[in-house]
């Protein structure tokens, strides 16, 4: 029996600062001393090992069977040796016979150190893999270590995630030790451990951002209906509130422009548009165009087509500068739009009815 506080000592230490469970390491442990005895006699199919579970108290011991002539060292045991161990045992007994060999126990002891580092390092990873893939598609806080080249180093914690050049906004330069929010693309498992791709331009970004500053989008009182983004420009949201005393544009926006502030802030300038969503197409269209005025909709919801007309003067803003407004709020209906003039509209011979203030 071979006693070992310190072992025992050594993996509470572990469990409670590397979240490793005790049982873990000594499975590995019972399994590192069995593959020592094979290591050492050839064969280990009658090697038993015995671990108390609350002290690391832990015998090896071989089943050997009582035989008349021993041909087999490591699998038998004569009778006259039997007697000596206890008298009871008779021809064909099993005998458990400890080993206790110096040779065996120092390449035991180095098996097993081994194994445990082993053993650790396969649980950390684990344990490691589990903490950031509860976080995918979440957004955290990490602080900016090093560019990679194009890319960027971001320590999440634990572990360090790559900001890839394509999930970075268009002129953002971060300096070291800078925090900043990170949306969560994917966690993999590798070999050194978790392997973590973060994004910045991500739409989700901007929508866990709303969740974690709006009570009212957290709580699900407000809901984010569809959202679509040009990260580092501008992000359309439209949002509907299951609360009809609760205004889901307002609560986004919070008391002058504080809640949405923030995230713009968060977003370093980006424009948020923040609309009201309707099941009624052409009202979310004239809404999805917004700041521009619209004179008109005609929505097909088959066809997911849209014709829409907006005063002379209100055209370049409906379209938005390199057509941006409209791109967006295409998007964000799943509508194709397509924007005229009223001049436009008369020229072309097309009737359309002025659109009732709501």
């Amino acid at each position: 029996m071979n006693n070992n506080n310190e072992l025992l000592e050594a993996l509470n230490i572990l469990e409670k600062e590397k979240d490793i469970s005790k049982d873990t390491l000594l499975d590995a442990i019972e399994n590192s001393l069995i593959t020592a005895c094979k290591n050492h006699f050839g064969k280990a199919d009658n090697v038993k090992v015995n671990i108390n579970r609350d002290n690391c108290n832990f015998s090896v011991y071989a089943e050997k069977v009582v035989v008349e002539e021993v041909e087999d060292n490591v699998t038998e045991i004569s009778l006259a040796n039997a007697k000596l161990i206890d008298s009871k045992y008779e021809l064909g007994d099993i005998v458990n016979v400890e080993i206790k060999s110096k040779e065996f126990g120092r390449i035991a002891t180095q098996n097993a150190k081994n194994v445990i580092l082993q053993k650790i390092r396969e649980e950390e990873r684990k344990v490691l893999f589990n903490q950031y893939y509860e976080k995918e598609k979440d957004v955290v806080t990490g602080i900016v270590q090093r560019y990679v080249g194009k890319n960027v180093s971001i320590n999440l914690g634990k572990v360090d995630a790559m900001l890839n050049e394509n999930e970075q906004v268009k002129g953002e330069v971060f300096g070291p030790a800078e925090r900043i929010k990170v949306y969560i693309l994917e966690v993999k498992d590798a070999t050194k451990g978790p392997k973590v791709l973060v994004s910045r331009t991500h739409p989700e970004l901007v929508k866990r951002l709303f969740e974690a500053e709006v009570t009212e989008v957290k709580d699900g009182t407000v809901e984010i209906k569809s959202i679509s983004r040009e990260a580092g420009s501008r992000t359309k949201i439209a949002v509907w509130s299951h609360n009809p005393d609760v205004d889901p544009v307002g609560a986004c926006v919070g008391q002058n422009g504080a809640r949405v502030n923030a995230i713009v802030s968060e977003l370093r300038g980006e424009k948020i548009d923040i609309i009201n969503w309707s099941e009624n197409p052409a009202i979310l269209i004239e809404n999805a165009l917004s700041p521009a005025k619209v004179v008109s909709v005609i929505a097909d919801a088959d066809a997911k087509t849209a014709s829409v007309v907006v005063p002379d003067y209100q055209l370049s803003l409906a379209i938005g500068k390199e057509g941006q407004n409209a791109r967006l709020a295409a998007r964000l209906t799943g509508f194709k739009i397509d924007i005229k003039s009223e001049t436009q509209a008369k020229e072309a011979g097309e009737n359309f009815e002025v659109m009732e203030e709501e």
